[in-house]
This record gives C-alpha cells, structure tokens and sequence, in this order.
C-alpha cells in the first residue's frame, strides 16, 4: 500500500500545463475575445450615439420627459456594460500573456494548477476554487 502512495501518477504533480494544452486554452480565449469585442463595440456605439437624427435614430422626436429618462438610464446601463466587458477583454488578453509565459493555469495563491473544466468556463481565472473561497473566508479581494 505505502508503494501505491510514493507512485504517484504524474498528472497530479504536474507543475504546468503542455503547449498543446496551452495551444486549446489559446483557441478558446480567442475564441471568447472575439466575441466579447463585437461586444463590446456593440455596447460603445449605444452609449456613443448622441441622438443625432441619423439613420441609426429611431426614436421619435417628440420626447416625453419619461421617455428621456429611460434614454438616459438605458444609456447608463450600457455603459456600464461596456465597462465590465472591457475589463472582460483586458483579463483575457492577460490570460494570453500567461500562455506566451507558460504560466498559464497556475493558481497565483497556492501555485497549484487550476483545473481544466474551471479553465474551460472561466478561462482568465487566476485561481483555483480553493484559494478563491480561502480568500474570500479572510475578507481579501481577488
């Protein structure tokens, strides 16, 4: 038995993923920030758009002062969903930084590797479940 325990299998001392890992995290990132700047673009042209009677104007031009104010807190939304994509965009393209280092998928707290299945819907995490949670029980901001 205390053989089986000194063998242990070589996934689970693994210090950092292979490039053709690597290589699958690259193409889903991308694939992600592709979509996140239409996105983005998308969300930047709602909050842009200055009520000029252009084309892209179909609102009517007598406005109430209710219609106004949806105008203005649809406009605030958007820009607040700008923002966080933005971010979005930023911790993505951190996330291909880390690739090119080969530091990618290593836990910034325990040095552990994160997860492939945490990587696949989160793929700009920096930490796995555990130090995310031991971080959050001692009040800290990730």
């Amino acid at each position: 038995m205390e053989e089986e325990v000194k063998g242990i299998a070589p996934e689970s001392v693994k210090t950092r993923y292979t490039d053709e890992e690597l290589a699958e995290f690259k193409g889903i990132i991308n694939e992600m920030l592709q979509k996140a700047r239409k996105e983005y673009d998308t969300l930047r042209r709602v909050v842009m758009h200055n009520g000029s009677n252009d084309i892209e104007d179909t609102t009517p031009s007598f406005k109430t002062v209710e219609d106004d104010g949806a105008y203005q807190l649809s406009k605030e939304e958007a820009s607040q969903l700008a923002q966080r994509q933005y971010k979005f965009i930023q911790n993505l393209e951190a996330a291909l930084v880390r690739i090119e280092n080969k530091t990618y998928g290593i836990c910034r707290v325990t040095g552990e590797l994160i997860p492939k299945e945490r990587l696949r819907l989160v793929p700009h995490a920096t930490l796995t479940v555990k130090a995310k949670e031991m971080l959050a029980r001692k009040g800290q901001n990730h």
